[in-house]
């Protein structure tokens, strides 16, 4: 099914909180137990802990956005296709060779209206190379 519903309602809202960088939206829409999974397969658990990582990977990359392209629906779990990209930000300065763009999938679980599971497929190798090379 396409993506509509409550559910998608929710994973929706949580990805335009992403992208607008409101980091207290986004812990509204986490639940408390949040399980974030990123596309090597790291595990953060809590919605005080994914706080920090969100001011983290915004510091890093300022421009982060997600554009998604199709949902689907299955009962509580959501399929988000689409693209993520950002610039890199070294000492303040975002360099056009820093920029990134990649296809990238995301699974959303909603539970009681909230994200209780964002979990990220993507090629990272990239993002992770101009990482370790600060």
């Amino acid at each position: 099914m396409a993506g509509t519903g409550p559910a998608a309602d929710v994973a929706t809202r949580f990805v335009a909180a992403i992208n607008a960088h409101d980091v207290e939206a986004i812990c509204r829409l986490m639940a408390e137990d949040f399980v974030f999974v990123d596309s090597i397969g790291r595990v953060v658990k809590g919605r005080e802990t994914m706080r920090t990582g969100w001011e983290g990977y915004f510091s890093l990359f300022p421009d982060y956005k997600i554009t998604i392209e199709d949902t689907f629906v299955a009962g509580a779990a959501i399929a988000l296709f689409g693209t993520a990209q950002g610039t890199l930000s070294k000492q303040g300065e975002m360099a056009p060779e820093n920029h990134w763009q990649v296809p990238a999938a995301w699974q959303a679980v909603v539970r009681g209206g909230h994200v209780a599971e964002w979990r990220v497929y993507a090629d990272n190798y990239q993002t992770a190379k101009m990482i370790r090379g600060l």
